[in-house]
C-alpha cells in the first residue's frame, strides 16, 4: 500500500532525528501534570512531569508504538504496537501512569497492525483499529481480552473516531479512500463515504453530526455531514495532514501538518482559518488538549521533544524532552512524580 511505504520512508529518516535544542526551556512550570508519549524507534514510552521537564520513566513498549490514549482519571494509558515494515504488530501495551509501570502486554491474537483507538465510555473498554485486518476491535483493558471484532470490509482502516455516544464509530480507510460508519454495539457496518484520496487523520464531533477527515493524497481536510452523506472541503494546502483534533468546546480543529512542519487552527463553524505555527523541520504528528482546553501538546518526530502551545494565543510557551521519533501523546492533570 502506497500509505504504508510513505510511513516506513518517513519513518527511517525519523530515525537520524537530533535531539531536543538545548537552548529552549525543557520544562513548562505553567502546566502542573502529566504527559505519556510514544517513541516509535526505541519501542518505548516516556512519562514527563511537564511542569518540571523531568523524565519520570522510560517505559518498553510491543514493537513500533504510534497511538496512546488515557483514561479520563489519568491512571491508565493504553498503546498500540503497530510494528513496522515486514514487522507487523499485534499488541498492546498497558501502563499503569501513577506507578510508572508497564501492567500488562494483550494480544490481539490474529488482529494485525493496531493503530488509531479510543476508550468507550467507562473507561474498560477499547476501541482499536486492525489495520491488516479490515477490522476494529473491542478490548476489554483489564481483563486484557478481545471482546468483539467488527469488520470494515475496507483497505487500511487506520484511524478511528467515536461519537459520544460510545457506539457509532467512523474509520478512515487510506486504501479505498472512504470513511466507514460502524454501529459498535451491533457489530455492523452502517455504511461507506467516499472522500478525497487517502483518507488517515479523522474524528467526529462529539454530537456525532460531523466527521473530520484529512487526505493524504489531495493535502484537504473535508468535513462530512453525517445526515446528508455528503462532503465538503473544510481546509486545503497541506502536505500531510496527520491529525484532527477539537478542542474540548468543539470550536477550534487543531491540524497538524506532518510534513509541512505546521500546526494549523481552524473554526469548526467557519472552517476558516486561525492561524499557524511553524516548526522548521519538526515534523508534527501526535496532539493532545488538557481537559480545560488552554493548552495543546503536540510530538515533534524529528526533534526528540514534545511542545507546548497556547491555544489562545496561538504561540509556543515550552517544549519537554521525549524519547526519538515520538508520536502519540496524552497528558493528565495528575501530577505523578516520584
Amino acid at each position: 500500500m502506497h500509505q504504508i511505504i510513505r510511513r516506513v520512508v518517513v519513518g527511517a529518516f525519523c530515525v537520524a532525528s537530533v535531539a531536543p535544542r538545548s537552548s529552549v526551556q525543557a520544562q513548562v512550570p505553567a502546566l502542573p501534570g502529566t504527559a505519556i508519549v510514544t517513541n516509535k524507534a526505541p519501542a518505548t514510552a516516556t512519562i514527563i512531569d511537564v511542569a518540571s521537564g523531568a523524565t519520570l520513566a522510560t517505559l518498553p513498549t510491543g514493537h513500533g508504538p504510534h497511538e496512546i490514549v488515557l483514561s479520563r482519571d489519568g491512571g491508565t494509558a493504553v498503546v498500540t504496537d503497530y510494528g513496522s515494515g515486514a514487522r507487523p504488530g499485534s499488541t498492546l501495551t498497558v501502563i499503569d501512569v501513577p506507578g510508572r509501570r508497564v501492567v500488562r502486554t494483550i494480544s490481539l491474537n490474529t488482529y494485525t497492525r493496531p493503530h488509531g483507538l479510543v476508550f468507550l465510555p467507562g473507561d474498560s473498554v477499547v476501541v482499536v483499529t486492525s489495520e491488516a485486518s479490515q477490522a476494529v476491535v473491542l478490548v476489554h483493558v483489564e481483563r486484557g481480552e478481545v471482546v468483539r471484532a467488527v469488520k470494515t470490509n475496507k483497505s487500511g482502516s487506520h484511524m478511528v473516531g467515536v461519537a459520544s455516544d460510545g457506539v457509532t464509530a467512523w474509520t478512515g480507510d487510506i486504501g479505498s479512500n472512504t470513511v466507514t460508519e460502524l454501529d459498535l454495539y451491533t457489530g455492523r457496518i452502517m455504511r461507506s463515504v467516499d472522500v478525497p484520496e487517502q483518507p488517515e487523520a479523522i474524528n467526529v464531533t462529539p454530537d456525532g453530526n460531523e466527521v473530520w477527515v484529512g487526505s493524504n493524497g489531495t493535502g484537504t481536510v473535508s468535513v462530512v455531514d453525517t445526515y446528508m452523506g455528503s462532503v465538503v472541503k473544510a481546509a486545503e494546502g497541506f502536505r500531510w495532514p496527520y491529525r484532527v483534533l477539537f478542542t474540548p468546546d468543539a470550536e477550534t480543529v487543531l491540524l497538524p501538518d506532518y510534513t509541512g512542519d505546521a500546526l494549523r487552527f481552524v473554526t469548526r463553524r467557519t472552517r476558516k482559518e486561525l492561524g499557524r505555527i511553524d516548526f522548521p523541520q519538526g515534523g508534527p504528528q501526535g496532539i493532545t488538549v488538557t481537559a480545560d482546553g488552554r493548552f495543546a501538546l503536540l510530538s515533534l518526530s524529528r526533534e526528540a521533544r514534545v511542545a507546548v502551545i497556547d491555544i489562545a494565543s496561538r504561540t509556543v510557551v515550552g517544549y519537554v524532552p521525549a524519547g526519538q521519533t515520538p508520536d502519540g501523546v496524552v497528558f493528565t492533570s495528575r501530577v505523578t512524580r516520584p
